[in-house]
């Protein structure tokens, strides 16, 4: 009982405590520039299902899949190599994955910015290579056909849903192979030698040992990759350009600019329910998965 008081009292105040603040704004109404009277309505709620906040529920949802979707064909390969790595190379392989969480989030956002700008890095290189092809064009006698074009447009990333999902998945990667790392190492290695030896081809084995053996990996992956990603808002927010917008910038402009504190708070909980129903699906599936074992 000693050792439970302190964190139950921790979790009570930090994270009980906040939840029903955040709750008794979500039911009340904005009486005047500082103050939120709380009136149970459900008109926040409500208005949660004006088109223009479904729109936006429906990009957060969509850029959110899509970036999970990257991050997990990226990062299974990356768990892959590590997890198949000789011992001594697995710690610095393992370093350069979380390396990035050692610097400021900011910080590597704003390196984004100057990596990504329509005169950053990128462009930079694809106009050197477009002059260094040109130039190769017209040293065979072809350029004058102009195959290449006139002149080098840069490509525009910034203020696109292009640039949105470059930068949530550069974030969130690790959390994509850290798991399925673990799940590759927990792996009995003599499933896949049995496939091989018994005929089948590297990608057979791939498709029909190797993934459904680690899809628990994949799956614990994908659901904390994705959690935090529909919830982002440095990312969209900078890399973005305030054309390309997810929940989490909306409900900051509505705590900060719109004063609208209880609409803000019930967006917010609409995250938090949307967290609480993944979970729950996850936890349910492996429920069952476990029961099915157990009576197999």
């Amino acid at each position: 009982m000693a050792f439970f008081t302190p964190s139950f009292g921790w979790l009570v105040l930090f994270f009980v405590a906040p939840l029903l603040i955040i709750f008794l704004y979500s039911v009340g109404e904005t009486v005047s520039l500082t103050e939120v009277k709380t009136t149970w309505t459900l008109q926040n709620y409500i208005r949660i299902l004006e088109p223009e906040i479904l729109t936006l529920l429906w990009r957060s949802l969509w850029l959110a899949l899509i970036s999970t979707a990257v991050c997990l064909v990226v990062g299974y390969p990356v768990a892959l190599v590590i997890a198949t790595a000789p011992g001594r190379w697995k710690p610095w392989l393992l370093l350069i994955v979380i390396l990035p969480f050692w610097t400021n989030l900011l910080i590597r956002t704003y390196a984004l910015l100057n990596i990504l700008g329509t005169r950053g890095r990128v462009n930079e290189l694809l106009e050197w290579l477009w002059i260094q092809a040109d130039g190769f064009l017209t040293l065979i006698g072809l350029g004058a056909y102009n195959l290449i074009g006139e002149e080098f447009e840069p490509i525009v990333f910034l203020g696109r849903w292009s640039g949105v999902i470059i930068g949530l998945v550069y974030v969130h990667l690790p959390f994509t192979v850290l798991p399925i790392y673990a799940a590759l190492e927990r792996l009995d290695r003599s499933y896949l030698e049995a496939s091989l030896d018994l005929g089948a081809s590297q990608w057979r084995t791939f498709r029909s040992v190797l993934l459904p053996l680690t899809m628990a990996g994949v799956a614990t992956a994908a659901i904390i990759t994705f959690i935090p990603m529909l919830g982002s808002y440095l990312t969209p927010a900078l890399l973005g350009r305030g054309q390309v917008d997810m929940i989490a910038n909306v409900i900051e402009r509505q705590f900060k600019g719109a004063n609208d504190w209880p609409f803000g708070a019930a967006m917010s909980l609409l995250l938090l329910y949307v967290t609480f129903i993944i979970l729950a699906i996850q936890a349910f599936a492996a429920m069952r998965k476990t029961r099915g074992a157990a009576d197999g």
